[in-house]
């Protein structure tokens, strides 16, 4: 049943508009919900008079399971239906971010977040991949430009809406505005979006692949955030690194034989494929370990108040809206790697930047500096890197490729929320120090800083433009209808 591909939907009816909308709304309360709580966390952390470890499970507790599920969430899209495993994952999102704001301790609110983490790895990829298989071809890269822009638009307003509910409410209003966006989602898409799904897919489950990774991102992100909180000789974060270590291997060996996979590695045998992923995981990992500890040290080192801390960041919001589609598009016209070289590296430049918030200071010469430079980054980067990731897959793995982009990038955020405070020497009683934690704040940005640039280097070496690349018509440049001449992109001729 591909009934939506066959058919065409266009980006400028009334129809493909609801879509994209559904679309973009549903996964950015699951992008959104990754970045707004933290935020939050310097909050959270007086209410439970917790350390930075607990605060590390909040972050991680969702991030594991959403890296973890992401590819069965794709999967199970291909095999069943995007549309319904995108509403399911909806509703699942919703609940338990019911749940997470009426926790009455850490202990509560991790469990819930590690629920809400399935959620979000059933809603992410169906809806891209609802992007790619209901709208005609030539379509595509329009509407997952729009998606890609006004996502990342989600992602990087998370702070500063954080920061709003938490001044004038509780940081517990960071979950409860997830339920009426999740009940109109949901209403959206029953109303307006169609079903697709692969038609040739198994409708078995691969069961072993879901344990395995799940049993390998836990050990590994468990044994790297209680290391340095209980020792690295202790029988339980020994036990955890070691199954890790087994489990990783076994899990690539079992989708290497299964008929089924939930996870295809034919997909990494394209060069643009793996290229745009090892870029992916670079570049998230700096961001995910730098923005983890960015609201935490603008509130406790430099005296920011907590929506005076989600303010900072507005800039990289406003850059991200005003350019990423143009971007896109530009890349569609001179291919992607030129983008995709540079615009990591201004992101570390950014990231570098930063190194001055941890001060008491003027906003203006401290950090808004490092915002522009840090949004200028993104706003080059994040819509080529979607479209090359996704451009690269054939049509009927939509699910696959969208989960296996969006779990590397999650992957590399919960790594290096568990390896960047602990290579920066924020860890311990000490933590949460000002002084200790400004200074390992200086080091940590500037390592993540310094992991884009080699994603810039990856993408240089590894990033093909295609052979051709057809020039988008006038009268298509300025016809999307969500940001007038923003948001209309050309996908790149595959040159495979």
């Amino acid at each position: 049943m591909n009934t939506a591909a066959d058919d065409g939907l266009k980006v400028a009816t009334a129809r493909g508009r609801w879509v994209i909308a559904a679309a973009v709304l549903g996964s950015g309360i699951a992008t959104l919900d990754a970045t707004v709580v933290g935020i939050a966390l310097p909050a959270i952390g007086r209410d439970y008079h917790t350390g930075v470890a607990a605060l590390q499970w909040v972050v991680t507790g969702y991030s594991l399971t959403l890296a973890a599920f992401l590819l069965l969430g794709g999967s199970l899209g291909d095999r069943l239906g995007r549309k319904r495993i995108f509403q399911f994952g909806v509703i699942w999102f919703a609940v338990a971010s019911a749940a997470c704001g009426v926790a009455p301790d850490q202990t509560t609110l991790i469990v819930a977040r590690v629920i809400q983490g399935i959620g979000g790895a059933l809603l992410t990829p169906a809806s891209l991949a609802i992007l790619q298989s209901s709208f005609a071809p030539d379509e595509r890269p329009r509407a997952i430009g729009a998606w890609s822009a006004l996502g990342g638009v989600a992602n990087a307003a998370g702070p500063l809406i954080g920061g709003y509910l938490i001044a004038i409410g509780t940081w517990r209003w960071v979950f409860f505005i997830n339920l009426p966006i999740a009940a109109l989602v949901i209403t959206m898409t029953a109303r307006h979006v169609p079903e697709t799904r692969d038609p040739e897919a198994t409708s078995r489950t691969d069961v072993r692949g879901v344990v395995l990774a799940v049993v390998a991102l836990a050990a590994l992100v468990y044994g790297l955030i209680e290391g340095p909180a209980q020792g690295w000789g202790r029988p339980a974060v020994l036990a955890a690194l070691i199954v890790a270590v087994i489990a990783f291997p076994a899990f690539f060996v079992a989708e290497s034989r299964r008929e089924a996979p939930m996870l295809p590695l034919g997909l990494f045998a394209d060069r643009q494929f793996s290229a745009a992923n090892a870029v992916t995981f670079v570049v998230y990992a700096a961001l995910g370990g730098a923005l983890f500890l960015l609201p935490v040290v603008l509130q406790i080192s430099a005296g920011y108040r907590p929506l005076t801390s989600g303010l900072a960041l507005l800039p990289v919001t406003v850059i991200m809206l005003l350019f990423s589609a143009r971007s896109g598009r530009l890349a569609a016209r001179i291919g992607p790697r030129l983008q995709m070289s540079i615009g990591p590296m201004i992101v570390g430049a950014g990231l570098i930047l930063l190194v001055r918030a941890a001060d008491h200071g003027s906003y203006a010469t401290q950090v808004l500096p490092a915002a522009i430079v840090f949004g200028a980054g993104l706003a080059v980067t994040v819509a080529p890197l979607t479209s090359t990731a996704m451009g690269a897959a054939p049509p009927e793995h939509a699910g696959s490729a969208s989960a296996v982009n969006n779990v590397v990038a999650r992957a590399a955020g919960l790594l290096a929320v568990a390896i960047l405070p602990v290579a920066a020497g924020i860890s311990g009683p000490a933590a949460l120090h000002p002084a200790h934690l400004a200074h390992g704040f200086r080091l940590a940005v500037t390592m993540a800083g310094l992991f884009c640039v080699i994603g810039g280097l990856i993408a240089a070496v590894g990033i093909r433009n295609p052979s051709r690349a057809r020039p988008v018509p006038v009268a298509e440049r300025w016809a999307c209808p969500l940001d007038g001449p923003g948001l209309g992109i050309r996908e790149p001729v595959n040159p495979h």
